[in-house]
């Protein structure tokens, strides 16, 4: 209950997050069909760069930052589609120039490629951040906006009645067992909602850890993305991953453009893999 994303928004981890939402989004709601998105895990919605939590680390400057202050040719067309919406949420908040001040949560990004029609609930358990996250949505009766354990709301929610979702688990790892429980809530999900979209994030530190997730993805319809960049001298967190169960159409098409680049203009060595998990 200590975590609070306001220190890493931004950040490279939320690059490759919220480049991989932000396509997922848009292949999804492709389809003239209602969408049911939910955030288990959803944070404050927006963060300032330029003050606060976010200020205090810099940790958008290697991510967000850098992204942004690159040319716009030659760009994957999945990383413009990311920026823009990067800069859409920006420019609410007064006329775009100079640096980068706000950054969207993954409820913004969600929020914005909503359709009429479309559900989206946000779960947020810790109570300054599930605060911070219904202010942020006050009025907006397209937002379902819950104070509770993301992984209860698995059990809750699921399946939706749209028959179509996408589910973005994306815990604070604050325990020393979080892939045990991801793995279990994963997998209990999937026999609720089996068809359902599922992007879950998880850092790399353990690699053992990570193998044992991985190896439960086994005969699913998956693709695991990873940015690894080098390790930090203050031991930051430098490696990350996204594991996109039944990803739509295309979408591991897009990622094989996108992500070798997004890799190389931060610096990860290797640049940025796309690894179909075993049996998918």
């Amino acid at each position: 209950m200590n975590y609070r994303h306001g220190y890493h928004a931004g950040n490279f981890a939320d690059v490759l997050k919220h480049l991989v939402l932000v396509e997922l989004l848009r292949l999804l709601t492709g389809k003239d069909k209602k969408l049911f998105v939910l955030d288990t895990h959803a944070g404050a919605g927006g963060y300032d760069l330029a003050g606060g939590l976010a200020a205090r680390t810099g940790e958008a400057e290697g991510g967000i930052a850098r992204l942004m202050a690159m040319p716009r040719a030659g760009m994957p067309g999945a990383v413009v589609r990311y920026l823009a919406a990067v800069a859409a949420y920006d420019r609410k908040f007064g006329p775009a120039g100079g640096a980068l001040r706000r950054y969207p949560g993954s409820p913004r990004l969600v929020r914005a490629a909503l359709r009429p029609g479309d559900r989206f609930v946000a779960c947020e358990l810790h109570p300054a951040e599930a605060l911070s996250l219904k202010r942020e949505f006050a009025g907006d009766r397209a937002v379902e906006v819950r104070q509770a354990d993301g992984y209860h709301a698995l059990k809750a929610l699921l399946p939706p009645v749209e028959r179509r979702g996408l589910v973005l688990i994306d815990p604070p790892f604050e325990a020393v067992d979080e892939f045990v429980t991801l793995g279990r809530a994963v997998k209990q999900a999937l026999r609720r909602f089996a068809t359902g979209c599922y992007a879950v994030w998880y850092p790399i530190k353990d690699e053992d850890a990570v193998a044992g997730f991985s190896a439960g993805l086994a005969g699913l319809k998956a693709v695991t993305l990873e940015l690894r960049l080098p390790p930090s001298s203050d031991g930051r967190l430098a490696a990350c991953g996204l594991a996109v169960i039944n990803p739509p159409w295309k979408f591991e098409e897009a990622m094989a453009e996108a992500l070798p680049w997004v890799g190389a203009a931060l610096g990860a060595r290797p640049a940025m893999a796309t690894v179909p998990a075993s049996g998918s």
